[in-house]
């Protein structure tokens, strides 16, 4: 089995112990920009310590980080940031599950772009289980009605910043993949390590900057939450990790086809952890990202 899979796997599985954790201590009162803030900032000086600890441990010398390495990580890093900020904003739209639903599109998104950016091809059967995959994710689309209340919803604020966080989670994930690429060095762990560690320190001075000139209490109040916070940045850190690791090793495309496992796990999450009922039409959409999966293996 190639690196990529089991590693995309952890990576999904890591983000899902994430939402459980933001959702059983959501009594934390943080903003988005601030809960935002406290992902990079809990994470990044564990981030920095693990490269280090593995420079040295394996006797490696950093690469070195060139003009279009640094582009590729500033896009990256801004346009998560960006598409952070529009998934957060869908909160206040009545519509919510609507705007969620296309975010979901960014699998396809992402494959557009790579194509654009970075010449990376998806063979036939690999758009096959894309698309299956984006009809399970339609299937399992919070919306009244399932899929047709989608498509009846589909003009509104929420909509765009779907499509928005798509695109942008979409050149985030291309530009990831395109700053490790830039790396001279044969070690795929380490030009992941120094991807990540590089962009979350833009991403930390990127939210510092901002919330210093716009909500300096916020600053203090994410200290203040630094045991619940913690958290939250560790298991955001490992996930992280494991993403840079598979866009270092694989098409982006197929790795966040892939990482739609993560709806599954979440939906596991809450009928075991959580105890919450899970729909028919939940289990069906499950089946077809199943399907999706199982395609998208056979495609590699």
């Amino acid at each position: 089995m190639p690196l990529w899979i089991p590693v995309t796997l952890a990576a999904a599985t890591f983000q899902t112990i994430r939402f459980m954790l933001q959702k059983v201590l959501s009594a934390v009162t943080l903003s988005a920009a601030g809960a935002t803030f406290s992902r990079f900032v809990y994470s990044a000086p564990v981030i920095l310590l693990a490269l280090w600890a593995y420079v040295t441990s394996t006797e490696a010398e950093l690469p070195a980080l060139s003009l279009r390495f640094w582009g590729f990580a500033t896009i990256g890093g801004l346009s998560q940031i960006l598409a952070t900020v529009c998934v957060v904003a869908l909160f206040k739209q009545r519509n919510f599950a609507v705007g969620i639903t296309f975010k979901k599109t960014e699998v396809i998104q992402t494959a557009i772009v790579g194509l654009v950016v970075l010449g990376d091809e998806v063979s036939a059967l690999g758009w096959l289980a894309i698309l299956i995959g984006l009809v399970g994710v339609l299937v399992l689309s919070k919306t009244k009605d399932g899929p047709k209340g989608l498509w009846r919803q589909m003009s509104g604020r929420a909509p765009v910043l779907g499509l928005g966080s798509g695109v942008l989670f979409a050149f985030s994930a291309v530009s990831y993949r395109g700053a490790s690429l830039q790396l001279q060095e044969p070690d795929a762990v380490l030009r992941a390590a120094v991807t990540l560690a590089v962009v979350v320190c833009l991403q930390t001075v990127m939210m510092l900057v901002w919330l210093a000139l716009r909500d300096p209490g916020e600053i203090a109040r994410v200290w203040a939450a630094r045991r619940v916070a913690v958290w939250v940045g560790l298991t955001s850190m490992g996930g992280s990790f494991c993403w840079f690791l598979a866009f270092t090793l694989q098409n982006a495309a197929y790795v966040k086809a892939l990482g739609q496992v993560e709806l599954l796990l979440s939906l596991l999450a809450s009928l075991l952890v959580f105890r919450e009922e899970v729909t028919r039409r939940e289990i069906f959409g499950m089946g077809l990202l199943v399907l999706s999966i199982l395609a998208l293996i056979l495609a590699i």
